[in-house]
């Protein structure tokens, strides 16, 4: 049951162009611990998720980003995360610290977009992370993608989704360069 949502959660982030290949990764919170998508895996795919214990040693089939679901679900009360790679809010993360949505539901929804450092798959990522989604719902790391928390992964998915139509918004305005 859990890889078809999985898998329609997956369809939604290839179609509306969020993600591509076998970039990205969604997770699911559970008892004692969060199932999350196999390295490697195409999100559009039906595929068992992985299940990665809430301490100790992560199977290997799991994402390499299971340092940032783990540090998030620890910290925050977040059930599901969407990671994915959505090409406006990865390009707006390379000038400001804070994307400002000029839209109308970017700014009701979110109305700040925080962007963090950290390299894929390590410890800082996985800090800075879940320090920004304490308070809020989505976060950009800068030049690699969004992290999207929700209670759900539909909820997780449409922050996704309108962080990527605020940046597109903002680019499509001219309001790229300084403070967006």
């Amino acid at each position: 049951m859990l890889d078809r949502e999985f898998e329609r959660i997956g369809k939604r982030l290839f179609l509306e162009g969020l993600v591509g290949a076998n970039f990205g990764n969604m997770s699911v919170r559970g008892q004692g611990g969060f199932n999350i998508t196999r390295t490697g895996a195409y999100l559009d795919a039906r595929e068992m998720p992985a299940f990665v214990p809430d301490a100790g040693d992560a199977p290997r089939e799991a994402s390499s980003e299971y340092r940032v679901h783990r540090a998030v679900y620890r910290e925050t009360p977040h059930s599901a995360i969407v990671h994915a790679h959505p090409v406006h809010a990865v390009a707006a993360s390379l000038d400001t610290d804070l994307v400002r949505p000029a839209d109308s539901e970017g700014g009701m929804l979110c109305p700040t977009i925080p962007v963090v450092t950290g390299n894929p798959g390590t410890d800082e990522i996985a800090e800075n992370v879940a320090g920004a989604l304490r308070s809020g719902h989505i976060v950009i790391v800068r030049g690699h993608g969004t992290f999207a928390a929700g209670k759900t992964l539909d909820e997780a998915y449409i922050y996704t989704s309108i962080a990527e139509y605020a940046c597109r918004i903002l680019f499509l305005s001219g309001r790229l360069r300084g403070v967006l």
